[in-house]
C-alpha cells in the first residue's frame, strides 16, 4: 500500500515519468495499481484524512510555530482523541516543520560593584505559587533597516505571562523602569515580590533599584554570563525570536514595536500553549487564580449559648 501511495502522489506531479516505469521500478503492477485507486476509502485512511487538515489548520493558526506537543494540545482541547506520535508522523508527512531556535547571544554587561550586593534568591526556581509573588526581566534588541530597537520585559513566573513590557531606541535604565512601572500599572505585585534579573548596568543602576524598593519588592540577581540563571525570561525572548522575529523583516522601528506588541498581546499571552504550564495559555491560567478563601483564615465566631426553653403556662 505505501508504494502505491507513492506512485499516486508523484502522478500529480506534471513531471512525473510514466507510470508504467514508476511501477517497475518498484516492483508492483500497473493493474494493481488501479485496483488499490478504485476502492473505496478505508474508515482508518478517511480519519487519518481528517485529522491532517486538522493538523495543517492549527499549525497555520500558529504561524508555523507549534510543535507535535503544542498541535496534540490543540486537538485535545477541540476533544479529538489521537496520540502525539500519530500527530509527530502526520506533520513529518506533509513536511510541516516548525522554526528553530538560534544561538543564544548576550547583550548586557553587569556592573560588578552594584551586583556584588545583590543575592540570587531564586536559584533556577522560575516557579510561584500565585501571581504576583515573583517576576523575571530582561532585555534584548530587534534588528530594523532603521537601526535596532531595544525590548524590556516583566513576566510573572506563576503564569508565565507577560505583564509589563517597554519598547525603545536606547536600553538606558528608563527602558527597564518603563517596563517594571508598565507591569506595576497592569498586575498585582505582592508585598515582598522578588524581581529577577540578570546583572546588567541597567537593573543595577541606582534609579532602577530605587524604583524596586518603591514598589516593595525584594532584588534578586544571577551570575554573570550564565543564561540559565535567568532562563525564564530567556526562554520568552527565544520564543519571540524564534517565532516572529527571525522570520519577519522590518523596514522602520515603529513597524517593529508593532509587531512586537501584537505577538506578546495577540499570540504570546493570549494563544500559545505553553509547556510549562500544561499546555494552557498564560492568560488562562493567570486570571483562572482562585485567591483561598478568606473564611477559612477567619476564628470561628462565638455564639451565645441559647437560652433554657421555659415551660409554657397551662390554660
Amino acid at each position: 500500500m505505501a508504494k502505491y501511495e507513492f506512485i499516486d502522489s508523484q502522478t500529480r506531479s506534471p513531471d512525473a515519468p510514466p507510470l508504467l516505469k514508476m511501477c517497475r521500478w518498484l516492483g508492483v503492477s500497473r493493474s494493481g495499481f488501479y485496483h488499490w485507486r478504485s476502492r473505496p476509502l478505508s474508515a482508518t485512511a478517511a480519519r487519518r484524512d481528517v485529522l491532517t487538515e486538522r493538523v495543517k489548520h492549527f499549525f497555520a493558526s500558529s504561524g508555523g510555530t507549534y510543535g507535535y506537543r503544542r498541535i496534540h494540545a490543540d486537538l485535545a482541547a477541540e476533544g479529538t482523541e489521537c496520540s502525539p506520535e500519530l500527530v509527530r508522523q502526520i506533520m513529518r508527512a506533509n513536511n510541516l516543520v516548525p522554526c528553530q531556535p538560534r544561538p543564544f547571544r548576550t547583550t548586557t554587561e553587569a556592573d560588578a560593584e552594584a551586583a556584588a550586593k545583590i543575592p540570587d534568591l531564586v536559584r533556577r526556581d522560575f516557579t510561584a505559587d500565585r501571581p504576583g509573588e515573583k517576576f523575571v526581566g530582561d532585555i534584548t534588541y530587534i534588528h530594523t533597516w532603521q537601526g535596532f530597537v531595544y525590548l524590556a520585559t516583566v513576566i510573572d513566573c506563576f503564569s508565565k505571562k507577560v505583564v509589563g513590557w517597554a519598547v525603545a531606541d536606547h536600553m538606558r535604565a528608563e527602558l527597564v523602569e518603563s517596563a517594571l512601572r508598565n507591569a506595576a500599572a497592569s498586575t498585582l505585585i505582592r508585598p515582598g515580590a522578588i524581581w529577577h534579573s540578570d546583572r546588567g548596568s541597567q537593573y543595577t543602576s541606582a534609579s532602577f533599584r530605587a524604583l524596586v524598593a518603591g514598589l516593595g519588592m525584594r532584588s534578586s540577581m544571577g551570575r554573570t554570563g550564565v543564561c540559565r540563571d535567568n532562563a525564564a525570561a530567556e526562554t520568552f525572548f527565544s520564543a519571540l525570536k524564534n517565532e516572529r522575529v527571525h522570520r519577519t523583516v522590518y523596514a522602520t522601528k515603529a513597524q517593529a514595536k508593532r509587531d512586537v506588541i501584537r505577538y506578546i498581546e495577540g499570540f504570546y499571552n493570549s494563544r500559545r500553549r505553553h509547556s510549562a504550564l500544561d499546555y494552557r495559555y498564560p492568560n488562562e491560567v493567570h486570571y483562572s487564580y482562585q485567591q483561598p478563601p478568606a473564611a477559612a483564615h477567619r476564628k470561628p465566631l462565638i455564639r451565645c449559648p441559647k437560652s433554657p426553653k421555659r415551660p409554657r403556662p397551662r390554660i
